[in-house]
């Protein structure tokens, strides 16, 4: 079964294609990726009509691009997967447009994924992917959720954001502090030259007792710090950064162990953009070698939005028995879509 994957869900363009023999873990075949980022940089942030038209642009030199590299052609195609939400509404109705046209002109079915299952189950893409069951700590640019994974269809959230997600933190206090758009990696790259015990920052909800996450209020504590600093700012900005980024890994850090004790698992897949910070990295991967619990990411170049993960978990769904690719080719999007709500379904 050779699925193609299409990811618009916001300000990158994905194709990809991943082929399923059997009940054996899915393998990528190829994949290309458009990131927006240049385009967005002028205004600070994605705007929605941009991020539409130009994914209009730039989808199917991308699939040419993948059949290309993969030495297939479209007829070998069996299904096509697309994200069907959450994301900007414009942005992902390319997407589904676009699969619905290729499915209808194939005659083969089309199946809609949700995206943060593609981020959920990106780590089977990797060189050591995990097994079921597990702990995955869900990091994207808005989303931050502890989940209990059984398998495939079967989540149950442990805990999530109340308000601002991990890597809205990142990027807004990387903002305030007068980085680039996107700030979160800039905001981390400064933090290597930073001392992060430089400023003292709010650690929400750390001993809260349940695994919920709160980052709204490190955000104001970094804006009222740069207040602070006035014309020190520039001088400092390496220490705030690092102090920072400091705080939302600790927060991180001790969720993630408490969630592995409360479930008692011995492994932890860690998945979405936030997912590739280094500092993260380097202490999950110490903390969980003292407990004897296995830790998986993506590969680093997968944290971000793509289309492998979307044609990942079309092909670990059908494989499971999950969801059924159909070939009726009206569509929708779903803008907001929470992930537990799949479940079985």
């Amino acid at each position: 079964m050779l699925v193609l994957g299409i990811e618009s869900s916001c300000d990158e363009t994905g194709v990809a294609l991943v082929e399923a023999q059997g009940s054996a873990t899915p393998l990528l075949r190829a994949h290309a990726l458009h990131s927006q980022i240049a385009m967005h940089q002028a205004y600070g942030g994605v705007v929605p009509e941009l991020a539409s038209r130009d994914h209009i642009r730039r989808v199917l030199p991308l699939a040419q691009t993948v059949f290309a590299e993969a030495g297939r052609q479209l007829a070998d195609v069996d299904v096509v997967a697309y994200t069907r939400g959450p994301g900007l509404a414009g942005a992902l109705l390319v997407g589904a447009g676009v699969a619905c046209a290729l499915g209808a002109a194939l005659g083969k079915p089309v199946l809609g994924v949700h995206h943060l299952e593609g981020h959920l189950l990106s780590p089977f893409l990797s060189a050591d992917p995990p097994e079921f069951p597990f702990v995955a700590l869900l990091v994207s640019g808005g989303h931050t959720q502890l989940m209990r994974v059984d398998g495939v269809g079967h989540y149950e959230i442990l805990g999530e954001t109340i308000d601002d997600a991990a890597g809205e933190a990142f990027d807004k206090s990387a903002k305030l502090m007068g980085l680039p758009y996107p700030g979160g990696p800039w905001l981390a790259k400064l933090a290597e030259q930073g001392d992060a015990a430089a400023f003292k920052l709010p650690r929400p909800l750390l001993h809260s007792g349940d695994l919920d996450f709160s980052f709204a209020g490190l955000k104001t504590a970094v804006m009222t710090q740069a207040k602070k600093l006035g014309g020190e700012l520039e001088a400092r900005k390496a220490d705030l950064a690092a102090s920072t980024q400091a705080a939302i890994v600790e927060v991180l850090l001790k969720k993630s162990m408490a969630a592995l004790e409360a479930t008692g698992m011995k492994r932890l897949v860690v998945a979405g953009g936030v997912g590739a910070n280094h500092d993260l990295r380097r202490q999950l991967d110490a903390a969980c070698a003292r407990r004897g619990v296995r830790v998986h990411y993506p590969e680093l170049h997968l944290c971000t939005d793509n289309g492998a993960m979307i044609a990942m978990a079309a092909a670990m769904r059908l494989q499971a028995g999950m969801a059924a690719a159909t070939p009726r080719y009206a569509f929708d999007v779903k803008p907001r879509w929470p992930l537990d709500s799949l479940q079985a379904a």
